[in-house]
């Protein structure tokens, strides 16, 4: 990302620093470029409308797609929409229960994804869920439905996801406006505005910062329904898992490198979640890595993984996917294969979560 011009010099910084670096992609434009034009024939091949998980939907797709599963599962699927993004999309979620929710012996299991919007192959791991939870439901996954109930939010960050489509494919923030704080730089981290230890670790200042935090906590709509699902279920809700991309980690609390008190438990729900996805990873894929945020990647503050777990969620965790090498721009031939790894984990840690729950209950 370096322009020719300041190239030398910025080369002759880092090694004058003892920087170890080098070069992934020669030319990200020409990667970007290439990212479009096999995400467009990828889908002249798809029935995306039929398997919506195999594709990277636009946002009208994804609405469209909850709404037709609500309406031909009303026995099982509830559609809520929490309300509106800054700019005036919906940002809906699925309740999936056999018993409406109002079976309070059975844990809940809630996820979402797309805090971040560069980070696109998280909705289809959602979506995933969603198809195996309710369309295709298998003899030896029934129990899956019997025990826990879900609620599952494919598309947090409506806004930066379609601006990642339309404009930045590397957009990560979300598109709010305040010009009192900035008139020329949009958007927040979602990831940093979450009300716990707040502007404190791994944020900036810099308004135009991928890391800039916000002016509050919740200033972020977005952030503030998942919160409030989050507060809405905290008595039941046995797992929190915030979808992101990449690097084929499970993390857990909290981005201070400080434990929870149920750390030992933390560490084994999270080790059978990413052990479970390595049995079925591709030969040539890492393995992933479980442990404390702020001690296998860096530290952070204000995230939606500290703030689960703040406030009473006993197994928070952020989930890092695979990039196969491409960064956030992971080609559209590797969906399939990462959805239903990383679907085996989720169905791995919502079962032995489930006995620790029945054990506290």
């Amino acid at each position: 990302m370096i322009s020719q011009e300041k190239r030398d010099e910025f080369l002759d910084t880092l090694d004058r620093n003892g920087i170890e670096h080098y070069l992934h992609f020669s030319n990200v434009a020409d990667v970007l470029d290439k990212h479009d034009k096999d995400v467009e024939f990828w889908r002249s091949r798809r029935n995306s409308r039929s398997f919506p998980f195999q594709d990277y939907l636009r946002y009208a797709e994804i609405e469209a797609y909850l709404e037709r599963i609500a309406a031909q599962y009303p026995e099982i699927v509830t559609l809520v929409n929490a309300g509106l993004s800054y700019e005036g999309r919906n940002v809906k979620y699925l309740k999936i229960s056999t018993t409406n929710f109002t079976d309070t012996s059975k844990p809940i299991y809630f996820m979402n994804a797309m805090i971040h919007a560069r980070e696109w192959v998280t909705t289809p791991v959602a979506m995933y869920s969603i198809y195996r939870l309710v369309e295709e439901v298998r003899t030896n996954e029934r129990d899956l439905l019997e025990s826990t109930d879900w609620i599952i939010m494919p598309l947090v960050n409506p806004d930066g996801y379609e601006y990642s489509h339309t404009d930045d494919r590397l957009w990560r923030r979300t598109r709010s406006y305040n010009p009192a704080v900035s008139e020329t730089c949009y958007g927040v981290d979602g990831n940093r505005n979450f009300n716990v230890s707040f502007n404190t670790i791994g944020v900036s200042s810099d308004p135009c910062s991928n890391t800039y935090p916000g002016v509050s906590p919740f200033s972020e709509v977005e952030m503030g329904y998942v919160r409030d699902v989050l507060h809405e279920y905290v008595d039941r809700m046995q797992v929190y898992l915030d979808i992101h991309s990449q690097g084929n980690y499970v993390l857990f609390a909290y981005g201070d490198d400080t434990l929870p008190p149920n750390a030992v438990e933390l560490h084994h729900v999270g080790s059978v979640l990413g052990a479970s996805i390595d049995v079925h990873k591709l030969p040539e894929a890492l393995y992933y890595i479980v442990g404390n945020s702020a001690l296998l990647m860096y530290g952070t503050s204000g995230t939606a993984q500290d703030y689960g777990q703040l406030i009473g969620v006993p197994f928070a965790y952020t989930i890092e996917l695979p990039g196969h090498g491409y960064g956030h721009v992971v080609p559209p031939q590797y969906i399939e294969q990462i959805v239903e790894e990383t679907w085996q984990g989720i169905v791995a840690s919502a079962r032995v979560s489930a006995i620790y729950y029945q054990s506290r209950n």
